[in-house]
Order: structure tokens, then sequence, then C-alpha cells
């Protein structure tokens, strides 16, 4: 037995696996298709979902951002209406910032985390659940109002006041919008304090703090600067609702309130909120460039320090958004100082990650493309941000095409350019099969070029005065030629980022079957079968070294006496234990949309309707218990399960 356990946790799948995929028992309690992805509580089936649905809210935030460029393409253009080109300025901005990239890297903190550590699933598996139908029943609240006669909201991403006002924005589109956003930092809150608890407390034995990947360390930090940074916006958007229901004035300059009280709660969360997009970006490249450089990280604990030290200094520069406001000279030259301070600790993860591939035997695949690419333009959105250090500078070219183009360098050049060499990087693991590399090398070029042909651009339209926000242009403005070459290299990016995903579900169905391990790789992740199993490892694993997996590979004799010694043990104590699925998450997600319809469209009975299902949901999952299942492997290595509460 104990030979069949070992061969079940390190060979390839196919080396063990029944004639039919998977696991080879059907519990008669569990639920299957439909019902099975809506009831579980697997984090790898929570992070699929969470990835699909962003993805989804990825392509309609880039069909918005097209029809933007088209609308400029040539002077005086009669595309969009001065109305829908705000309502698709502020959609675009909050869709691709809480419905794109956050969610997508919620997707890999779901699919990764508990297994980087050697956890069999998150702490809380249920509260993981409801942090994904809150999610959705968010972004529905977000989206809805392009269904409804009030259309979306325009009143930017980042809701200004007094825009935001009952003058300015009578319908209930402004509703939405505030509503919308506290649903979803709901959702970012509880999935924040699952992963902190299981990072520290799941941790499998030998896996000190200083031998977590550092994917995992970014996760930490982004998970605690989510639960530090939501408050923030949390209160201002409920003053916002005050101010719009209520009759207070928190903004409202004839009863004495103050808009920049908005800026100043909004980039309180608003610049960490760069970092919360930017430090999982920053750990998928720190365990890519490695495992196709073919050496270990260089400087892993000064990269985890300067995480850490991004995080703490990002609550510290929010000002520098608002440098043209008039805070005064002893203000403006702290957070001019602390704009320049945080370059640091990001400069020495560009430093860590050159030394990573200097003298590596690099294996140029597209996941190490994109890396490449992700370090290269980072570093130059990066450039022109610390120019925005110098308010003087930040004065000239604040509210103008500069700071579009710098922070889209930061932000696709950045966050999106590392999302997509982990989809890539990850693919195998996950779905059982690599993406074809020809063709994600053609993607990645095509996204590179129309990135670069798309942004640079707009470097020279902000010095040259085109202010951001503007819906149409003259002709003798002299922003022809380089808001054409912008509207072009976006077709293009549009493109690529339309072949990237065509070669991936391409690949779902046709492409090459993976091993347990296609990249010789070298966190735990990698040691599971493709795709990984409902309980995720056969025995916990025991670490010994900071890059885990290679170690195991170089040590299989020991660690095969320490899968089977850990896997009688766990069979002495009853096997594998696994949670039950359920329903209640879903409907307490169901209550917090009906809820937050129903506030934001004026409806007590709706929004009490929708409070009392959250409520009831809540309740009633507390009664169910611990509950679960538990599996065993028989003496041929094959999966069975016993019932038990």
């Amino acid at each position: 037995m104990a030979d069949a356990l070992v061969k079940t946790n390190f060979l390839p799948k196919e080396e063990h696996a029944p004639a039919k995929p998977g696991l080879i028992f059907s519990r008669p309690t569990a639920k299957t298709g439909l019902v099975g992805w809506i009831t579980t509580v697997d984090h790898k089936k929570i992070g699929v979902l969470y990835g699909a649905f962003a993805i989804f809210f990825f392509l309609v935030g880039g069909i918005e951002a097209l029809c933007i460029r088209t609308q400029l393409i040539v002077p005086n253009n009669n595309f969009l209406g001065a109305h829908t080109y705000g309502e698709l300025f502020t959609m675009h901005g909050t869709t691709m910032i809480f419905l794109a990239v956050m969610p997508l890297n919620a997707a890999f903190f779901n699919l990764l985390v508990p297994i980087q550590v050697g956890a069999r699933d998150v702490a809380f598996p249920r509260l993981n659940a409801f942090s994904l139908w809150v999610f959705v029943a968010g972004a529905i609240i977000l989206n809805i109002g392009w269904f409804l006669p009030s259309g979306a909201p325009a009143v930017g991403w980042f809701g200004y006041a007094p825009l935001t006002s009952k003058l300015f924005t009578p319908d209930i589109s402004a509703d939405l919008w505030t509503l919308g956003l506290q649903v979803l930092g709901v959702s970012s809150i509880a999935a924040s304090l699952n992963f902190i608890v299981t990072i520290i407390n799941m941790r499998a034995p030998g896996l000190t703090m200083m031998r977590l990947p550092v994917f995992t360390w970014m996760a930490l930090f982004t998970s605690f600067l989510l639960i530090l940074a939501m408050p923030s916006i949390a209160i201002a958007l409920v003053e916002v609702i005050f101010d719009r229901h209520f009759g207070t004035n928190f903004f409202e300059v004839s009863g004495g309130g103050q808009p920049i009280l908005w800026q100043h709660l909004f980039w309180v969360f608003g610049h960490p909120e760069v970092y919360i997009l930017i430090l999982p970006p920053m750990g998928y490249i720190s365990e890519i460039l490695p495992t196709f450089s073919r050496k270990p990280l260089f400087g892993y604990a000064v990269v985890v320090f300067s995480g850490a030290t991004i995080g703490f200094i990002g609550f510290g520069v929010w000002s520098h958004h608002m440098f043209t406001t008039g805070l005064g000279a002893v203000a403006t030259a702290a957070f001019s100082m602390a704009t320049m301070a945080i370059a640091v600790p990001t400069g020495v993860k560009i430093f860590n990650w050159i030394g990573t591939i200097w003298g590596g035997r690099h294996q140029m695949r597209t996941p190490m493309l994109f890396s490449l690419g992700f370090i290269w333009m980072f570093m130059l959105g990066g450039f022109s941000g610390i120019m925005h250090a110098a308010a003087p500078a930040d004065a000239q070219q604040h509210g103008s095409y500069f700071v579009v183009a710098h922070f889209h360098y930061v932000l696709i050049g950045g966050a999106t350019f590392a999302l997509l060499a982990a989809l890539h990087f990850w693919f195998p693991k996950f779905f059982g099969r690599k993406v074809n590399e020809l063709w994600g090398k053609v993607s990645f070029w095509l996204i590179f070029i129309g990135f670069n042909v798309t942004f640079f651009p707009m470097h020279f339209l902000g010095l040259n005065g085109m202010p951001r926000r503007t819906w149409t242009y003259d002709a003798n403005m002299g922003w022809t030629d380089l808001n054409l070459i912008c509207t072009l290299g976006s077709y293009l990016l549009g493109l690529g980022i339309f072949t990237y995903f065509m070669v991936m579900i391409w690949s779902y169905f046709k492409g090459e079957k993976a091993g347990n391990d296609p990249w010789d790789a070298r966190t735990l992740e990698w040691s599971i079968p493709s795709p990984p199993p409902e309980y995720n490892f056969a025995a916990i694993p025991t670490v010994h070294a900071r890059d885990a997996w290679w170690y195991e590979k170089e040590h299989k004799e020991e660690i095969a006496r320490e899968v089977a010694a850990h896997m009688q043990a766990e069979e002495a104590h009853g096997g594998i234990h696994m949670p039950d699925q359920s329903w209640f998450p879903f409907f307490a997600g169901i209550g917090m949309l009906i809820g937050g319809l129903g506030f934001a469209s004026s409806h007590p009975p709706v929004a009490f309707a929708g409070l009392g299902l959250l409520v009831v949901s809540i309740y009633l999952w507390a009664l169910e218990g611990p509950g679960g299942y538990h599996i065993h492997l028989d003496k041929d290595g094959n999966a069975t399960e016993n019932h038990g509460h």
C-alpha cells in the first residue's frame, strides 16, 4: 500500500490513474454538472470560476476600450455621444480594475496558495465560495445599468464628487456603482481573511515562512493591503449614499461639505489598490523567471521584504494624485519624497529579477517572453511614475494623456503581461494540456507590439496638451496623427488578446497532454497530478528546502519513505477528510444581489428581502456543522470513499 501511496503523490498521473480520468468513486450526495459547480467548496473549482468570470469581464472591458479608441480615431468623430463616452470611460476603468485584474489575481490565489503551502483546501472552504458568489453579485450590480433606462454611470471610475451627487447624476446609475463597489468590498475582505489564515496556519511541516514561494508571500501582503485599504473606500461610498438619499453634506459645498474629502478617502484606498493589483504579478514573475532560467531566485529574502516595504509605503503616497488641489508646500514635499522612496523597493525587485536571469540557462518559452515583457514595460511605467514625484512636472502632466500612458504601462505592461504569463504557465497544471507554443508566441508579439503602438504615443499627446477624458477634439489641435496611431495600435492589441484566448480554448480541447511537471518547475503544485485531484496531496508533504519540488526530485527515495509513513498515519486516523458541498454560500450571494439592487433602486421591501435571504443563508450555513466525507486509497492506489460527519 505504501508503494501505491507514493506512486499516487509523485509519479505522472498517467502512470497510476484508472482508465477513466479523475477519482473512481461516485458519491451519492455529491453534486455534479452545473449544480456541482454552483455548490462547490473546492478551492480549485472556485479558482476556475473566478478566472472564467474575470476573463469575461476582461474582454468586456477591452471592448469598451476599443469603443473609446474608435471614437478618438479622427477629429470631431460622431461614433459615440459625449454621455455614452462618459459611460464607457467609467465602466472601462471600473471593469478592468475591480472585475478583471483583481478577480484574476483571486483566481490564482485560489488555485495556487493552498497547494503551494501543502494544504488540501483553504481554511474556510464555504467562506471561499461565499466570496466568489458575492463577487458575482457585485459585478452584476455594477453592470446592470447597461440594461436599464438610466444607463451606466458617467462619473469616472474614480467617482469624484460632486459628479456622484443627485444634482449631476439624478438617476440610479451612481447608486448602482456605489452599491456594486460595496458588495465587491465584502467579497475582497472575506477572501483576504481566508487566505491570511490559510497561509499562516495551514503550512505543511517544514514550510517555514522563509521557505514560502514568493507568490504566496505576495498573496499574503495583498490580503493585508485589502483588509487595510477597503474600509476607506467603504466609508467614502457610504457617505455618497447618505448625501444622495438622506440629505447629508459630506461632499455638498452648499451645505458646508468638501468634495476634496472624497479625493482623500478614495486615494487612501486607490494608491494601495495599485499595489493590490501589482504585487501578485510580481509573485508570478518571481516563480516563472527561476523556472525558465534554471536557477533559484536571486535574493529571495530581499524580494520578499521589498514586497512588504512596497505595501507599507503604499499607504503614504496617496496625495501625489492631488498635487494640483493646493495641499500646501509641506504636504506636497512629504508626498513627493514618499513617492520617490517607494521606487526603491520596486527597483530592488527588478535588480533581483535581472540577477536571476543573469547567467541562467534560458528557455525562451511563451511565459518567459511575457515575463521579460513585464519587466521592460513595468520599468517604463515606473520611470514615468517617478516623474510625477516632482510636483511641478505632475502639475503639467496631471489630467493629461501622459498619465493615461503611465498607468497603462503599469497595469497592462505590468499586471496584464504578468497575468498572461501566469495563465500560460499554470494552464497545464489545472487543465492537463499544454498551450500551443508557436501560437502562444504569435499572440505575445501581437500583444507586445500592439500595446506599445497604442500607449507610447500617448506620452506625447499628453505633453502636447490633450486632456484625458476628452470625448472629441478639433483637427487644428495637432493630435490627429498620434490618435490615429494609438487607435490602430489598439486594434492590433485587441487582435493579440483575441488570438491569445483562442489559443487557450483550442489548447483546452486539442492541446498536447501535460504530465505532472512539463516545465521542470520548483514549487509543490508541480508534484501532484495534472489536473490536481480533489484532495490535492495523497500525503501532506514535508518541506525540506525553499525550492521544495526541485529538492524532492533530487531525493526521491527519502521523500517516498516520508510519504508512505504520512499516508499510513493519515489512514489510521480515518483517511483524507474533505468538506461537503453547500448551497448556502450561493444563496447568500443571491441575497447580496437582491439587497444591493433593492437599496440602489430605493425599494425597501426588495432590499430587506435580500438582506433577509442573506441572514437566513448564513444562519443555515452555520448549522451545517463541520460535516464532510473521507477519501481512502486502496492497495492499488485507487481512490475510494467513505461517508462520515
